[in-house]
This record gives C-alpha cells, sequence and structure tokens, in this order.
C-alpha cells in the first residue's frame, strides 16, 4: 500500500507498499487500472487501420500459408497425421502469444512512462496488462483453427479438453519473459533493437513449421531447453491427438524452465520496480 511521508517545505514522498504482502494487496485495489490500460491498448492497437482487428487474423493466416507450403508440400515433412495447416497453425497460436507478448511487454513501461514518472501504483500491472491484449489476439486467431478444422472436417480427440492447461502454461512464459524484458528495457534501451531479434531467431528454432518429432532423438532433450518447444509440443498433443506424442522428458524440461522464467521475472521485476520511475 502506497504512505505518504511529510517532510519540510510539504513536500510529498510516494513510495511503493514495503511488505509484499501490501504489494500484492495494491494489485488488487487497482485493478481498475488494470481493466483500463488493458482496454486502451486494445483500442489503440489498430486504431485508424482500415480493417481494424482483422490484422489478428491475417498475419497469422499468411505465416500458416508459407509455411505449409515450404515445409509441407515442398520439404514433405511429417505432419502427425493431420492435415499439414492445421499443425502449423496449431503452433502458430501459442507461438504468437508468446511473441506479441515479448514485443508489447518490453515496451509496455517506457510507453506508460508519464504515468509512472507521476503516480504510485503496482507497476506489475502494466507488463501484466500488456500479455492480456496480446491473449486477446490469441482468442481471435483461434477462429482461423476452427475454420481449419471445419475446413478438413478434422474432428479433435478428448485430448482437446487438456487445452486450457497448455494455454495457462504459454501464459506463463509469456509472462515470465516478457517481465524480464520490460525490466531490462528500462535500464538498457538497446532492448527495443534486441527484442526483434530475438522474436525472428526463435521463430526458425522452434517447431512452428515443421513438428519436432523430427529432431534426431538424441537432441530431443536439449532441444526443448527453448521453453517454448514444450508449449508447442502440448498444444499439438491436445489439438491434433491421434498420431501425435508429447515428449514427455522434453515436456518436463520445458514446463521447469517456463517456471523458473516465470518465478525469477517476478523476482527481477521487483527488484528493479522501485528505479523505474527516476531512469525513464
Amino acid at each position: 500500500m502506497s504512505s505518504t511521508k511529510n517532510v519540510s517545505k510539504q513536500e510529498l514522498v510516494i513510495e511503493a507498499g514495503r511488505t509484499e504482502q501490501q504489494y500484492w494487496k495494491d494489485i488488487w485495489r487497482y485493478r481498475e487500472l488494470f481493466y483500463f490500460l488493458a482496454w486502451r491498448d486494445i483500442l489503440v492497437r489498430y486504431k485508424q487501420t482500415a480493417i481494424g482487428i482483422a490484422w489478428a487474423l491475417i498475419r497469422p493466416f499468411l505465416t500458416m500459408i508459407v509455411f505449409s507450403v515450404v515445409f509441407g508440400q515442398l520439404a514433405k515433412l511429417p505432419s502427425q497425421g493431420a492435415p499439414y495447416p492445421i499443425l502449423v497453425f496449431s503452433a502458430m497460436l501459442p507461438w504468437q502469444f508468446f511473441a506479441n507478448s515479448l514485443s508489447e511487454c518490453s515496451n509496455s513501461l517506457i510507453g506508460n512512462a508519464n504515468l509512472i514518472s507521476k503516480v504510485y501504483f503496482p507497476r506489475l500491472i502494466v507488463p501484466t496488462s500488456a500479455v492480456v491484449v496480446s491473449f486477446v489476439d490469441f482468442m481471435i486467431s483461434g477462429i482461423i483453427l476452427l475454420g481449419l478444422m471445419a475446413w478438413y472436417n478434422f474432428v479433435p480427440s478428448w485430448r482437446i479438453l487438456t487445452l486450457p492447461l497448455f494455454i495457462a502454461i504459454a501464459f506463463a512464459a509469456s509472462m515470465g519473459a516478457g517481465l524480464w524484458l520490460a525490466s531490462l528495457n528500462v535500464k538498457y534501451r538497446d532492448f527495443r533493437y534486441i527484442v526483434p531479434f530475438i522474436v525472428q531467431f526463435g521463430l526458425y528454432i522452434s517447431p512452428v513449421g515443421f513438428s519436432s518429432t523430427i529432431v534426431p532423438e538424441q537432441w530431443r532433450f536439449l532441444y526443448s531447453l527453448n521453453p517454448i518447444v514444450g508449449v508447442i509440443d502440448g498444444f499439438r498433443w491436445a489439438i491434433l491427438g491421434g498420431e501425435s506424442n508429447l515428449y514427455l522428458p522434453g515436456f518436463l524440461l520445458s514446463l521447469a524452465l517456463v517456471f523458473l522464467l516465470l518465478i525469477s521475472g517476478i523476482w527481477y521485476f521487483r527488484k528493479m520496480e522501485r528505479t523505474f520511475a527516476d531512469v525513464i
């Protein structure tokens, strides 16, 4: 909870809650600010664009087409018994969510500099609202997956009921990485150039356009050091069913890394939070 100290010349010093318990209570108290920031960003994102929120559908759809042609038609890579566009898009959903969250979170504190430097509120609200905005795009993009399933008469198995679990894991991965980048971008503005590179490079080293089953068995565990690999494999296991199998050792490794990323991201963000108003 914020506290106000009276010092000489009636100067007011605004401080963050001194304890963790106070801090998390403050997040609940300022929940309306969270709603406002998230709703504002949703409205602003596609403002003054000709087709508006349809961009949330067009970008992943075009990427899916390119990957389906290159990897499915030309390279003839296996599709785990499902139509190749569905294989690709079941990975595009978590990847786009993760990539958008990194981009939005990294700039979230800088974009709200005026608000952060003037009033106290739990700064964790800012990057969290950015992740929620990316999650809205994720939900909208899910319409394409439903359309592809209808087009190919593809009926998912009972595994689809486990999809919320993997969505929660994707949210944790996005939140953890986003908190690290949001904190680092305040102190080191170089990250505004590094983040697009991370996103582009991550697309190629993650099993988005292909199945991770093509990775040689002896490298599968090492490949899972990329935490998004376990998230994508989980999505495919839940959506595709049938021949799709989950490489359990790699998934557990990715899950542990996601948990570590989230906990360390919260820790580092809280550690740097008191300096944000001064540095920004």
